[in-house]
């Protein structure tokens, strides 16, 4: 981390204002050459903001900008670091970058700066990662999520573990080191009592992996049904906006249409997918075949019917097509009367028409998402599928020096999988070896975070 790092840090686009992040040990200096104002002894301030100039080596104007020192290692990456506000154009802003390049600095590459205030002790592996989940979070729950991470929960119940897991090995070890002396049955006992809580406790983060996953990548919902049920019609209705093409016409949907939305905070893709029907039009058994592909790999599928037509074989639709598969069942135009054949179904009725019943679909929705959880709560911790693997690893090696500390196996192979186990979480704040797994995980970030 010798050299100098800079980056456009605000999104790509015209704008009223754009950011050039620099960090690293040359910051000051390259500001001070490419910056035309007030000067001041930037040094020996920790924060500090000007107004002036910035300026080619020709000393011609480029552009006025604010430009901010945050003197190391009071700032994100931990080193001395400059941000330049400028004119948000994107020729300009360009241009602005070229100075400092110019000047000095290189590019940065992705995550870079976080990767840095990781490597400096500024945050974990939890924290960084929930950088990007902050940036990327599409509703209110996922950045409350985000954010909690960020300020450490997640990274706090990993290291009271791995505490845990190290008083345990402490234990263990010290028999080793003293092999005259035999293990109190009471001690082993103990011992164990507290490997059954870590297991439990891990257990708990695992079990937050599902909502994690939904938060970030969002529920994916397969709007079907048979034709002309109002399939696009209700998605339409939740998206609040006509996205989908609605007729009279079976048939009509021909191929999968997907968008995102927001449901009581839990970021929902809706895709809707062609009626599912014997065809001998070739166009539409294409869509129908995406649809079945769709329905397979959702989390939930929605399955719309006409309400105001009779049940007809739908038993057989659902054993053919959705058995196997969890759903909700949304009975449509209830405007127009709901028929006596649906009372025994079960489903949600709505009308897409008159935009009725759609807080009960929505609450059902998250219902879903909440079974055998609580993870939706103030205490917001969701580990992602990196944490879970690791996990995984942690408590499937907690279990067996459980068990041989159970079955009198000798101290030094029960050490070896606490210290397996021990690993396994600190590679999850990354407190081990992980080079490779660094440049994967910042390797994701966007250019300038």
């Amino acid at each position: 981390m010798e050299d100098t790092i800079v980056a456009i840090a605000s999104p790509p686009g015209q704008g009223a204002v754009s950011l050039i992040r620099i960090s690293g040990s040359k910051s000051l200096q390259i500001a001070e050459k490419i910056f035309k104002g007030n000067k001041l002894n930037w040094a020996t301030i920790p924060r500090s903001q000007h107004f002036g100039s910035i300026v080619n080596n020709k000393q011609d104007k480029v552009d006025g900008v604010l430009i901010t020192f945050f003197r190391g290692p009071n700032s994100y990456t931990g080193e001395d670091t400059v941000e330049i506000s400028c004119h948000g154009g994107m020729l300009v802003t360009q241009a602005v970058l070229d100075v400092v390049i110019e000047a000095g600095a290189r590019p940065a590459e992705p995550g870079e700066f976080s990767k840095r205030s990781f490597l400096n002790g500024k945050m974990d592996l939890t924290q960084a990662e929930a950088v990007m989940d902050l940036i990327s979070a599409r509703t209110s729950l996922a950045m409350r999520a985000a954010n909690s991470q960020l300020d450490g929960r997640l990274g706090e119940r990993v290291e009271d573990i791995k505490n845990e897991i190290l008083n345990i090995l402490a234990h263990v070890e010290a028999y080793i080191d003293f092999p005259e002396e035999d293990i109190a049955t009471e001690a082993i006992e103990k011992i164990i009592e507290k490997l059954i809580t870590l297991v439990k406790s891990i257990g708990q983060l695992i079990d937050t992996a599902e909502q994690g996953r939904i938060l970030r990548e969002g529920l994916l919902v397969a709007i079907a049904g048979p034709p002309n049920a109002g399939k696009s019609s209700l998605m339409n209705v939740l998206l609040g906006f006509d996205r989908a093409i609605v007729s009279d016409i079976a048939g009509t949907t021909r191929d999968t249409i997907e968008e995102m939305v927001n449901i009581r905070g839990i970021p929902v893709r809706l895709i809707d997918t062609a009626g599912i029907r014997d065809v001998d039009d070739l166009i539409e058994g294409e869509g129908v075949d995406r649809a079945k592909k769709v329905i397979e790999r959702a989390d939930l599928v929605l399955l719309v019917l006409d309400g105001s037509e009779p049940l007809i074989e739908m038993n057989n639709f659902i054993q053919k097509n959705l058995e196997s598969l969890d759903r909700l069942v949304v009975i449509n135009k209830n405007d127009l009367g709901v028929h006596e054949s649906y009372r025994s179904l079960g489903g949600i009725n709505v009308s897409c028409e008159k935009e009725t019943g759609l807080d009960d679909l929505a609450n059902a929705l998250v219902d879903h998402c909440m079974t055998g959880s609580d993870t939706f709560s103030s205490d917001l911790v969701a580990v992602n599928s990196r944490h879970r693997a690791c996990l995984e690893t942690s408590r499937k090696e907690l279990i067996k020096a459980k068990d041989a500390l159970t079955e009198g196996v000798d101290s030094e192979f029960v050490s070896v999988d606490l210290r397996c186990a021990l690993d396994s979480v600190g590679e999850i704040v990354g407190k081990a070896d992980v080079e490779d797994l660094l440049g994967k995980i910042f390797g994701t970030f966007c250019i300038g975070k």
